[in-house]
């Protein structure tokens, strides 16, 4: 990483210019957990928008902030856990190379799915923010689930988790697609 501050307290500028560098970190996690908080904040932002007769309205805007707030910080923690497993390569650093995608790939399979679920009845002009929320998070499960088997390996049972779990934010993201493009 460029510099020993936090991600999150990176302009987004300086964010950017990071991830090229030819430095471990930020890299695909980083990366995942970032697209995971926009996802769980367009979808915040789009439920906050519906009409009050969505009745998921306020459950959605409060969960989708929770897991915007849980993920954030995984931003750093995967920088950190993959900076230490390069530095010792012990059973601990192994875990959480695991453990941080592992937890990235859940909250963006659940931001998913309340993205879609804003999408199919919230309000109509917000639309294409619930979608890119749902798209952005299947893209993040995606992303944490490649890490996760790589550093787990392919038969380890959170392998297995975290790709039933791309899996659902994928379905999610190709509802709210197929309706939106119709």
């Amino acid at each position: 990483m460029a510099s020993s501050r936090s991600l999150l307290h990176l302009g987004l500028a300086e964010f950017l210019a990071a991830v090229p560098e030819r430095t471990p970190a930020p890299g695909a996690g980083a990366a995942a957990a970032v697209a995971a908080s926009l996802a769980a904040g367009l979808t915040a932002m789009a439920a906050r928008f519906a009409p009050e007769e969505f009745e998921r309205r306020e459950e959605i805007v409060a969960r989708a902030d929770e897991l915007r707030e849980l993920v954030e910080p995984l931003a750093d923690a995967d920088a950190e856990a993959y900076a230490s497993y390069l530095a010792e390569r012990s059973a601990g650093s192994a875990e959480l190379i695991v453990a941080v995608p592992l937890e990235i790939a859940r909250a963006a399979a659940e931001t998913a799915e309340l993205a879609a679920a804003v999408a199919a009845g919230g309000n109509p002009n917000l639309l294409g923010d619930a979608s890119a929320g749902a798209e952005l998070a299947a893209a993040a499960a995606s992303i944490a689930a490649r890490l996760v088997a790589i550093n787990a390996g392919g038969d380890d049972e959170r392998a297995h988790e975290t790709r039933g779990l791309a899996e659902r934010a994928a379905k999610a993201a190709k509802a709210v697609s197929a309706s939106d493009m119709s």
